[in-house]
């Protein structure tokens, strides 16, 4: 070989060698500016066709999130700003209890300086629910079996039950039509039943347990919204039964109170009239009590004015139990003095004539007093409910 191509070879390799070297990985520094004003040098291994340092330069921002809880002094309770929620739950038609709601409003205004917002919640949970929800300014006018749901679900106490002339109780009723060939519990088994909803004591709670004891499975339940609508679907055919509630009547000059389990629940039948409704919505027959008649009570009464002859084309077929009165209670963190002097206010109010075009009238509840009671006097409900299986998930559906 000639010195020439061994100088040429020479150059070869030597150029092969650069290159070789050029293209493997090269390890430089780098330097990170962070925004702390921290600087970060970590090593990289960057390719390269030739060996140089690269200085690379990363801002880094971090973002902080800072919560900042700040406490709002709340407005005293019963303020205009924050007056005290008064619940009814929607048992009769929400127009009669908005008014009737209104005037006991004003009442409890004037007798304690407070102020009051009534509404009708959608529904008997619904009503329990704004009660659990806002514990210390809500007020609910609520059944038995609600005040036991909602002592169970977030301790709503009770402050006082109603009083419908001297009785502490009432009752549900099982109403049919008049020409129902229906005679025993036993006949109502596959009927249709209309009830005012699956929270009412003496609307489902009572009448099941009835049903339930007698084996009988009644068929499809229509969900009809309140009493009222429970006794016109079977008034209007569209159920062979409903069941609401039932209060006794008031018998000829006040003689005697109607005595349960003895006494026919539509004993001012033997008067031989059917009942009229006046003009104050009240319901008599052959006149009032006071003058010899009969003053009529259960649910039938709050529609005779759109179903004059309900009483003629419906009868009352059983009664359930007795069932504890309906309650006044309190949010579970209600103060406790002021709770005492709004159901001592209560219980004045159901002794005024301003009463009459509100809880006390037969469109209403029909109070006509409060009574102390204590959270034991509803343990036949919740004795009901166990015997039953019934817990708040089959009311709320959870």
């Amino acid at each position: 070989m000639s010195k020439r191509s061994v100088s040429l070879l020479a150059v070869i390799l030597l150029v092969f060698t650069v290159v070789l070297v050029a293209c493997q990985p090269q390890t430089v520094e780098v330097t990170r500016v962070v925004t702390e004003m921290e600087t970060v040098t970590e090593e990289v291994e960057v390719p390269v066709e030739v060996e140089v340092p690269v200085e690379v330069t990363r801002v880094v921002t971090e973002t902080v999130t800072e919560t900042v809880v700040e406490e709002v002094e709340k407005a005293p309770l019963g303020s205009e700003e924050r007056p005290i929620k008064v619940l009814f739950v929607p048992s009769v038609e929400a127009d009669a209890i908005i008014s009737g709601g209104a005037v006991m409003s004003d009442a409890l205004t004037e007798a304690t300086g407070l102020n009051f917002e009534v509404s009708v919640p959608t529904s008997y949970a619904a009503t329990i629910e704004e009660m659990c929800a806002s514990p210390d300014d809500t007020i609910g006018f609520i059944p038995a079996q609600g005040y036991v749901l909602a002592s169970e679900r977030c301790a709503v106490t009770v402050g006082g039950a109603a009083v419908r002339f001297g009785l502490p109780w009432y009752a549900a009723q099982i109403v049919v039509p008049a020409d129902s060939e229906a005679e025993t519990i036993e006949d109502l088994e596959g009927l249709t039943w209309a009830i005012p909803e699956f929270g009412s004591t003496s609307g489902y709670l009572y009448p099941l347990s009835m049903f339930t004891e007698a084996g009988v499975e009644p068929g499809e339940i229509v969900e009809s919204g309140n009493h009222n609508n429970a006794m016109l679907a079977v008034y209007n055919g569209e159920a062979d039964f409903g069941t609401a509630y039932f209060s006794p009547p008031l018998l000829p000059n006040f003689e005697r109170q109607w005595t349960y389990g003895a006494d026919d629940p539509e004993i001012w039948r033997e008067a031989g009239e059917s009942p009229v409704r006046n003009e104050e919505g009240r319901t008599f027959v052959a006149g009032d009590p006071a003058e010899g008649g009969y003053r009529i009570l259960d649910a039938r009464a709050a529609v005779a004015d759109t179903a004059p002859d309900i009483f003629d084309k419906t009868r009352i077929l059983f009664l359930t139990p007795q069932i504890p009165n309906d309650t006044i209670s309190y949010g579970p963190e209600f103060p406790l003095a002021l709770a005492n002097d709004i159901t001592a206010a209560v219980a004045a109010f159901t002794e005024t004539e301003a009463c009459l075009d509100s809880i006390c009238s037969d469109e209403f509840y029909s109070w006509t007093g409060v009574s102390e009671v204590t959270d034991s006097f509803y343990d036949p409900v919740r004795a009901a409910m166990t015997n039953l299986g019934i817990t708040a998930e089959d009311i709320y559906g959870e």
